[in-house]
């Protein structure tokens, strides 16, 4: 028995030593911070950050291979735990969210029948899939079945409808997608996208220079979704109470229902979805990336450089607006007068952009009260350039400085100031017989103006014929039923003038269409000893402006570096990146291009946003080589569209002429909401080559 128990003891005490010199020699050693973060970590082990459990993913964060954000179930609380138990910066932790990027699901043709295959993987990998689209959606359901999470299912149009609330962002769905359809993107990336060659979307949104997802906020009016509408339209326009009452909508030139028909009434629809924001008496929340500690400065507070804005505070920046003008909006406050976009509405809109905390420094102006250097120096990381044009061109002639002669942009934006600032100063000229030179939009402002303000005889005078002018044709036709004259094919040789200098005729020559020039319309050429004159009290020449370049004079770096073209606008070697001869000055809309579009000067201030995104984070700004910009996706225009029943596009109601023409009162006025639920199920809801019939 004693021997037993010594026997015991010394096998006992032999183990013990064993295990003492084995755990000096195979001794592993925890790092007490996993436990902290994997204790921080949902706890789910649902693999959806890529690590076999929460345990491996906490062994990654405190080895640095995987970030603070790495649990992608828990939200940005977890994330600055983690950081905190890491010592780290826990960075802009925000949500990622998938995202189904093909709307096309049994809309395609069928090419193949397979029997038996239930797989978008298999299915893809015999001859591409079973329809047409060689890009669309197998519809088969291989991201249903990957996703842990229950965020995903097979919608009745047979594509992939995402569950926001319930999606965790796990890439899960992404990574076993033949197509690459489905994308996971945070807030800002869906910001920053350009619309690519590879993308799968319909011409009207491939034309829109502000790449606006069209069918997906016609299909959300149709579904009664009015907020998430809007939503969807601000993910690429900041101003969309603006364009929808300005828009010219080249998207309804690309529209495919316009194949056949009228186009869908797309631009009544913005403004429809916008202006039921406004009406609300409420703002939709949006939502902004969190801090950067960049500070940007943008030099004009017009369509450009308001977008700009937006997007820079959207994606965490610091942005300061100055602009020479006592009120923020440019060309679209002081050029486009209030009967078309009244400046409370617009008043609106902008003060919606400086809620995200954008600061706003009026009555300053780039060349006179500071410039680039100052700015650089008082602690700004960029600049953009976005001064507009409002340089009006000159026609030339003898005469053109006679007392009642005036240029479009200074007679429209100087009534506007009037208007505006009801100073009490006397207001300004008006005569009696009134003559406008040009066939643009500004040309239209002009004369529309002219006759509210009490004109007795308005008229056009142009070099072209009707069907050449620029404008807006549903411009033209209203200042052609609001009494405006038109002079087709005269070209102003001289204007004359009383003995006391004031402007009493214009003498013109008729002119004939010659072979077109190089933008594609016929050249006038001038009738011999045709000279005509027409007695006036007052000229406006609006044939077009530029920028006005004055300030580059003012300091020696911007004389010495930063590159003017010949047109005055400012030069930049790629048209998408918009980064001028300074690296760290970006500019675009009419200060890039001359005189455009809004829609253009808002998608131009996005691109600029993306750019100095990038490149204050040191990044390659240029963009990717199968960017879209003005260009169409091969095989998308399609010139016969099958299966369409004729439906008359919705009017846009309008003031009658009579009353609308006594006072600046909106004349455009917006559709009900029984007209937008008609015009919205005219859309055929396009992707890249699908479509919907009309129901038989």
């Amino acid at each position: 028995m004693f021997s037993a128990i010594l026997f015991m003891l010394g096998l006992g005490a032999t183990c013990g030593v064993m295990l003492s010199v084995a755990s000096k020699v195979f001794y592993v050693y925890e790092d007490p911070r996993v436990a902290e973060v994997e204790g921080l970590t949902a706890g789910a082990n649902c693999g959806g950050c890529g690590y076999a459990g929460c345990s491996a993913a906490a062994v990654a964060v405190v080895a640095g291979d995987a970030p603070p954000s790495v649990c992608v179930i828990a939200g940005p609380e977890t994330t600055s735990g983690i950081a905190a138990v890491m010592g780290v910066d826990p960075g802009i932790a925000e949500s990622l969210l998938s995202y189904n990027t093909c709307t096309g699901g049994h809309r395609a043709p069928v090419k193949f029948h397979y029997m038996g295959i239930n797989s978008c993987q298999a299915l893809a990998t015999l001859y591409g899939g079973q329809r047409e689209c060689p890009v669309g959606c197998l519809g088969l359901g291989d991201c249903v079945r990957a996703c842990n999470f229950d965020a995903i299912e097979i919608g009745p149009d047979g594509y992939p409808v995402v569950d926001e609330i319930k999606c965790v962002g796990c890439r899960a769905c992404e990574k076993v997608c033949p197509k690459y359809i489905m994308e996971i993107k945070t807030m800002s990336q869906k910001l920053l996208h350009l619309n690519q060659f590879v993308d799968r979307i319909a011409p009207c949104q491939q034309t829109c220079p502000a790449e606006i997802n069209i069918p997906k906020y016609i299909t959300q009016i149709k579904m009664g979704d009015y907020d998430g509408a809007v939503n969807t339209i601000r993910e690429r326009n900041p101003l969309l109470l603006a364009c929808g009452r300005v828009c010219p909508h080249p998207c309804e030139d690309k529209c495919r229902r316009g194949v056949e028909e009228e186009p869908v009434s797309i631009n009544q629809l913005k403004r429809f979805a916008a202006d039921h924001e406004m009406e609300s008496g409420r703002r939709l929340p949006i939502s902004c990336a969190p801090s950067t500690d960049k500070k940007i400065a943008v030099i004009g507070g017009g369509p450009a450089g308001l977008s700009c804005a937006f997007f820079l505070r959207r994606l965490g920046h610091g942005v300061t607006i100055f602009d020479a003008m006592p009120k923020l909006g440019g060309m679209i406050r002081y050029g486009i007068p209030e009967y078309r976009l009244p400046k409370e509405v617009l008043a609106w809109e902008i003060q919606g952009i400086l809620d995200l905390g954008v600061e706003q420094k009026l009555n300053v102006m780039l060349g006179r009260d500071f410039d680039i250097g100052s700015l650089i120096a008082s602690g700004f990381d960029a600049g953009f350039l976005g001064i507009g044009a409002w340089k009006d061109y000159n026609l030339g002639v003898e005469g053109e400085n006679l007392a009642g002669c005036y240029t479009g942009i200074n007679f429209l934006s100087h009534f506007a100031v009037w208007q505006q600032e009801k100073s009490g100063d006397p207001r300004p000229f008006v005569g009696k017989k009134c003559v406008v030179i040009g066939g643009g939009n500004t040309a239209i402002d002009c004369v529309r103006t002219l006759v509210r303000l009490g004109a007795d005889e308005v008229t056009i005078v142009y070099r072209r014929t009707r069907k050449e002018m620029p404008a807006n044709m549903v411009e033209i036709e209203a200042a052609e039923h609001e009494g405006i004259q038109f002079t087709f094919l005269a070209a102003p040789t001289r204007v004359l003038g009383d003995d006391d200098g004031n402007v009493v005729g214009l003498e013109y020559l008729k002119m004939e269409l010659g072979e077109p020039d190089a933008s594609g319309r016929r050249r006038p050429v001038p009738i011999e000893g045709s000279e005509t004159i027409i007695e006036i009290d007052m000229l406006i020449t609006a044939i077009g402006q530029g920028p006005d370049v004055f300030f580059k004079d003012e300091s020696k770096r911007l004389d010495e570096d930063l590159n003017i073209t010949r047109w005055n606008t400012i030069d930049c070697e790629d048209p998408v990146a918009l980064q001028s001869s300074i690296p760290y000055i970006f500019t675009g809309g009419d200060a890039a291009t001359g005189a455009d579009l809004v829609v253009s000067a808002i998608g131009a201030g996005r691109r600029a946003a993306r750019s100095i995104h990038y490149y204050l984070k040191g990044e390659e700004i240029t963009p990717p080589e199968k960017t879209l910009f003005t260009d169409n996706i091969p095989g998308t225009i399609f010139e016969s569209v099958q299966g369409l029943k004729q439906s008359a596009r919705t009017k846009m109601p309008e003031l009658p002429v009579d009353e609308r023409i006594k006072s600046f009162v909106e004349a455009d006025l917006v559709i009900s909401e029984d007209e937008a639920k008609f015009e919205s199920n005219r859309c055929l809801n396009c992707c890249l080559t699908c479509y919907d019939m009309d129901p038989d």
